[in-house]
């Protein structure tokens, strides 16, 4: 189940990555208000998760999901580059919450 909590913690990391571009510098409201919802909650579950598992291997699997998903969507909604290398570190960060997760 802490699994299952960590990776929605993570999604909700997502969205608080991707809100802050919406918010204009905290400039609007409604996107204000979801990035700090989306904060407070994928940090709380971040920390509900942390009661059973390993603390470095949490926040590295938490931060990566983060980080993937963010460089994505910037790809996907905001028009960031797509190119070979940055799909490569995609997969190397993916490669390594996989090894975190399949030795802890």
């Amino acid at each position: 189940m802490s699994w299952t909590i960590l990776i929605i913690a993570g999604l909700f990391e997502i969205g608080w990555a991707i809100g802050l571009k919406y918010t204009e510098g905290f400039t609007r409201l409604w996107p204000t208000v979801g990035t700090v919802v989306a904060m407070v909650i994928s940090v709380a579950l971040l920390g509900v998760a942390m009661k059973t598992l390993p603390v470095g291997t949490a926040y590295a699997v938490w931060t990566g999901i983060g980080t993937v998903g963010t460089v994505i969507l910037g790809m996907v909604l905001l028009g960031d580059a797509v190119t070979v290398v940055r799909i490569l570190c995609i997969m190397l960060i993916v490669s390594g919450i996989a090894g975190l997760k399949y030795f802890s």
